[in-house]
Formats: C-alpha cells, sequence, structure tokens
C-alpha cells in the first residue's frame, strides 16, 4: 500500500523533502513521523496514517513533493478496511480555475451581454442567412463582425449601415470601459546567462525557504511605496540598566538584550500611534486597524531570514518577553518553528546590531505598513549641556508604507521612540 502525501493545511499544497526519517526494512507504528518536509519557512515532520513495514522508499532528500504523491509503500500492518480507510486512491488532478481579474471577468461577459440584446431584438435563425445588403456584409466580413449578433432597425428586422456602425461603437465603449482594469501582460522571462564562459562557477539549487524570501520580498517592493526615517537615540543609561538587571534576568533563565526594550518600547507606542499597528486592505480600499498587539523579529539563520511572532507584546512583562524571545530565536535557527508562530504579526522589528553595521533600510513585511531597523550602537562624541561627552548611540531606521503611513506621522513615532529608549525606569523585572 502506498503511503501519500496528506493535505499540508491552508494555502500549501507541496514541499520539499529534508530529512527521510525511515529506511527500507524498518518496522513503523502508526503517527510514526517518516520524513521532515519544508514548506513556505516551516519544516514539520509527516507521519505514517497506519503501521507496517518499509516496503520501499518513493522519493529522496532535495525532491519537491505534492499532495497525493507517493512517498513510501508499506507492507502488511493492518486489515484491508484500514488500510483503504488510512489510504485513499489519489483523486485525479483537477485544473483549478484561476480567478479572472476584473478586466478578464467584464471580457468574457461584455459581448454576451451585447449578443443577448442582439438575440432578443432580432432572432437570427440557424441555417437562414441574415436580412442584409451585399455592401453591409463585405463590411462585416472585413471586420470580423458576426451580423447575427447586430440589432437590424430597417424593415423585417433588416440590418442597414447605421446598425453596424452603433454595433461597432458599443462594442469600442465596452473596450474603452475595461480597458484601464484589463490585466498587465506578463514580464518577460529572465535572461539565461551562462557565467562559465569567464571563469569556474558553482551552481547551487535556491532552497524553499531562499525562494519564498526572494518572491516575498520582490512582492513588497513592488508594491509598497517604502520610506524611511532615520534617527538615533542616547542609550548609554539604557544600556548601563541592562548590564544592571542582566544577572537577575539569567537567574531567572532569560537573557536581557535590546530587543526585549525595543520590544517594549514599540508596544507602548503602538498604542499611541495605531496607523503603525495597521495593514491595507486593497480589495476593500480600507485600512484596518487592529487591536492585538503581535510583532515579528527577524531571525539571522543559516538557513536564512525567519520572522517568529511574538503575541501580546502589550501584555507581557519585559522578564516573559526576555524568555520567548529566546525560545522562538533557538527554534527559528533549528527549523523547528511551525507556519502559525510565523504569522499574524503587526510590526516588525530587525536588530542587527549583534551583527555590526550602522543604519540600513529595512523593507517592509507586508501586509504589515512599517518595521524598525535597529543598527549597532557606537561610542559619539555628543554635546551634552554644552560639554563634548561621549554617549552610546543608537541607529534608527523606521520604514513604512506611504500610502497608509504620512512623513509627519513616522517622524513623531522616532522622536516618540527616542523619548522611550532615553528616559526609561528601573521597574522593568515583572
Amino acid at each position: 500500500m502506498d503511503i501519500r502525501l496528506p493535505n499540508l493545511g491552508e494555502g500549501a499544497d507541496s514541499g520539499v523533502v529534508v530529512n527521510i526519517l525511515v529506511k527500507e526494512g524498518d518496522t513503523i507504528e502508526k503517527d510514526q513521523p517518516i520524513l521532515e518536509l519544508e514548506t513556505e519557512k516551516a519544516v514539520g515532520t509527516i507521519p505514517t496514517p497506519v503501521a507496517g513495514v518499509v516496503q520501499s522508499i518513493r522519493v529522496k532528500v532535495g525532491d519537491k513533493v505534492s499532495v497525493g504523491q507517493p512517498i513510501l509503500t508499506l507492507a502488511g500492518g493492518g486489515t484491508a478496511a484500514g488500510v483503504g480507510a488510512a489510504v485513499p486512491p489519489a483523486p485525479p488532478a483537477v485544473p483549478k480555475p484561476s480567478t479572472p481579474a476584473a478586466g478578464t471577468a467584464a471580457a468574457t461577459t461584455a459581448p454576451t451581454t451585447i449578443a443577448g440584446t442582439a438575440a432578443t431584438t432580432s432572432p437570427h435563425i440557424s441555417g437562414l442567412p441574415v436580412a442584409a445588403s451585399p455592401t453591409v456584409r463585405r463590411v462585416a466580413r472585413e471586420l470580423g463582425i458576426d451580423l447575427g449578433r447586430v440589432r437590424g432597425t430597417e424593415a423585417g428586422g433588416r440590418i442597414g449601415m447605421a446598425d453596424l456602425r452603433a454595433y461597432i461603437q458599443q462594442l469600442q465603449q465596452w473596450a474603452l470601459a475595461v480597458a484601464p482594469q484589463a490585466a498587465p501582460s506578463p514580464a518577460p522571462p529572465a535572461e539565461r546567462i551562462d557565467f562559465a564562459r569567464w571563469g569556474p562557477v558553482v551552481h547551487k539549487p535556491m532552497s524553499a525557504l531562499r525562494q519564498t524570501i526572494a518572491r516575498r520580498m520582490s512582492e513588497s517592493w513592488q508594491s509598497v511605496p517604502r520610506v524611511t526615517q532615520f534617527d538615533e537615540a542616547d542609550i548609554t543609561a539604557l544600556n548601563e540598566l541592562r548590564k544592571k538587571l542582566a544577572p537577575a534576568y539569567e537567574a531567572k533563565g532569560a537573557r536581557l538584550t535590546l530587543t526585549g526594550f525595543a520590544l517594549k518600547a514599540v508596544a507602548a507606542l503602538l498604542r499611541k500611534h495605531p496607523q503603525f499597528n495597521a495593514s491595507l486592505d486593497e480589495a476593500a480600499g480600507e485600512i484596518v486597524l487592529k487591536e492585538y498587539i503581535h510583532i515579528g523579529v527577524a531571525v539571522d539563520t543559516e538557513h536564512g531570514l525567519m520572522v517568529p511572532v511574538i503575541r501580546d507584546v502589550d501584555k507581557k512583562s519585559l522578564l516573559e518577553l526576555s524568555k520567548e524571545l529566546e525560545t522562538l530565536a533557538a527554534r527559528a535557527r533549528d527549523r523547528k518553528l511551525t507556519a502559525d508562530e510565523m504569522k499574524g504579526g503587526s510590526f516588525t522589528i530587525s536588530n542587527q546590531g549583534g551583527i555590526g553595521g550602522g543604519a540600513f533600510t529595512p523593507i517592509v513585511n507586508k501586509p504589515e505598513v512599517a518595521i524598525l531597523g535597529l543598527g549597532r550602537a557606537a561610542l559619539k562624541p555628543v554635546v551634552r549641556d554644552g560639554q563634548i561627552v561621549p554617549r552610546l548611540m543608537l541607529p534608527l531606521a523606521l520604514s513604512y508604507d506611504h500610502r497608509v503611513i504620512d512623513g509627519g506621522s513616522a517622524a513623531r513615532f522616532v522622536v516618540d521612540l527616542v523619548k522611550e529608549l532615553e528616559n526609561w525606569s528601573d521597574g522593568v523585572m515583572e
């Protein structure tokens, strides 16, 4: 009996095999994991629905498999009824009809409307010629017009030149009405370049994760008019506070980082500036203001950038956030995040301070409308009370969707963020 790839959940119909957990000859139990599959940004295990002995493995690491495709064959281990219920034959592939664009829908219905009007007012009996002069027939033939669709207004329903002109004007009006809504022509295929002509090269296939990142970044870049607001925050006092609290946090099993402080500060500001905690519903022409605050945190892994989401940030203490942040970051690096753990964010923070570099322009994580980038803090000479003193300055970069957020709103958000980071109280343990 064949074990086939089961339904993978909403929005996923295929994946890439990253690990096979059994081998031929193994005896496996029901619900035992048999392989690990990468879908979008998540890696999950696929269990067997029945017990048995592995007779053959139908896939290998790196294969892309689709729902319903056989992944291995089992021998024995269940009644015929049980096998039939657990491993149904794959349904025949039925192509899903693509959802037409507005212009396409109009294109398929408008001519029918015109034809229906003609047929109602001047029915054409199949097999009999349409009443029209030879001149009208010749013009219609040259223009490719079916006279059976044209309403004749002359005696006996005869079609005159005026009727033909009226029908052509109808077609022109319909074409002008749907032209602005027509779907854009597809982009030309990318040019293949043989780089080996100039020297040795190595071809490395893009992983499913890298393809997902590439697609989403391209979509964001092409559809979001992004602006980035820059500033710096003096975190000298905040860094001293972090060092002071770090031992107590470690005793409680948490690592206190600047990202934890940023999460608390941003959560407070999203209540004050709700347009940054929103999404744009382009289909409805509405701005969706979210009453929850779920913040995604970009995590750099050897597989690529992953963004787990911390939920209800405004309701959690700095200690709770520090623990959850460390747990999610570790799960991201081990590719153990689920798809749900990376969905539902309302704002994103990307902290590159641990790597290095200063200000940068983060790309908005669509469908969110804003993202905060943190660079590496550095000692700089700063004027305080007329004196030049060394201060630890943190680069801030706020990218936002200019369709939803105006420049003045972004400037006010960053000014308030600087105040939050520069004026922190000691009571942040619980």
